[in-house]
């Protein structure tokens, strides 16, 4: 066969170059719908350059060539600690909402995390009144709530619950927020995508390496990394095949888990290892996610050192 037959039996020529069907697809550029900065973990303290890093990490995305239409911030947005003084928690949340309100010009929707709650008292009551505190300082009427952009709606939870006659936390909702995520998922229409946004992980991979956790036999991962609640969750979501991605924080590592059609994001942390550098192979960092018309979205951790 002379070449210019050849290439014209390839399609190179008078036709163009003919790709199959799949490939087009592929690459046929999608239809953005909405564009989102999952900061999370940002652990604002003074004294060791907490501040100029968060406010580093809010020019990276305001300073973006493709535009961000608002920040999610997945909690711990302050240090807290349960030894520190009340005055010193006060100082914490005045740093953050300095460098939030002066170095940031996007909106922005609040996900309460374990570090935000201060508690005066090591018990049940103690941590709703420390929670109400956190409500305040972010200007939250509720601490789980869900709102609409575009073809999307984004529900937050509040995955932080205190412990009844016992300190600490635990991951998971409680029943009167179960009651209302049900609803939620009910009443949204098929053709609106769901994400999901909690503080701690629904699922997560990552959990399993933060540390020496197989003991004895057995991999063991404690309520406080995951959500306990999680088969629960995921069996309801099962029931609503418009919920498309779910993201967290809490870890400081970045993971990603495909399960029943759904995904779910770790995402890291501003903070890393606490502004002391990277946290194990994770930088300290932010997520860019696009959430696109036909209900895929895209989630990209950066760096923004």
């Amino acid at each position: 066969m002379q070449r210019r037959g050849l290439l014209k039996s390839l399609g190179l020529i008078t036709g163009g170059l003919v790709l199959p069907k799949e490939i087009l697809a592929r690459e046929a550029p999608k239809n953005k719908s909405i564009r989102i900065a999952h900061i999370t973990d940002t652990h604002i303290q003074p004294h060791i350059g907490a501040a100029k890093g968060f406010e580093k990490c809010l020019h990276h995305i305001q300073n973006s060539a493709q535009k961000v239409d608002f920040v999610i911030n997945g909690g711990d947005a302050i240090m807290g600690t349960h030894h520190a003084s009340e005055n010193s928690i006060g100082k914490q949340w005045e740093l953050y909402k300095n460098v939030i309100g002066s170095e940031n010009n996007l909106p922005v929707y609040n996900c309460i995390g374990n570090h935000d709650i201060y508690r005066k008292k090591d018990d049940l009551q103690g941590f709703e009144d420390g929670k109400k505190v956190a409500m305040d300082h972010f200007g939250m009427n509720k601490t789980y709530y869900a709102f609409n952009a575009a073809n999307w709606k984004i529900i937050v939870l509040d995955s932080v619950q205190g412990k009844l006659n016992l300190k600490g936390y635990q991951g998971k909702i409680d029943e009167e927020q179960l009651d209302w995520l049900k609803n939620q998922l009910k009443e949204t229409p098929k053709e609106t995508h769901i994400l999901i946004v909690s503080h701690i992980p629904i699922l997560s991979a990552c959990v399993f390496l933060d540390g020496k956790n197989f003991k004895n036999g057995e991999w063991r991962v404690p309520e406080t990394w995951m959500h306990g609640d999680a088969e629960d969750l995921v069996e309801l979501f099962a029931n609503h095949a418009n919920v498309k991605l779910a993201i967290s924080g809490h870890i400081h590592l970045t993971d990603r888990i495909e399960y029943n059609q759904i995904t779910y994001c770790c995402n890291g942390a501003v903070s890393g290892n606490w502004w002391m550098g990277n946290y194990k192979q994770t930088k300290p960092g932010y997520a860019v996610i696009d959430l696109f018309e036909d209900g895929t979205f895209e989630n990209k951790y950066l760096s923004y050192s």
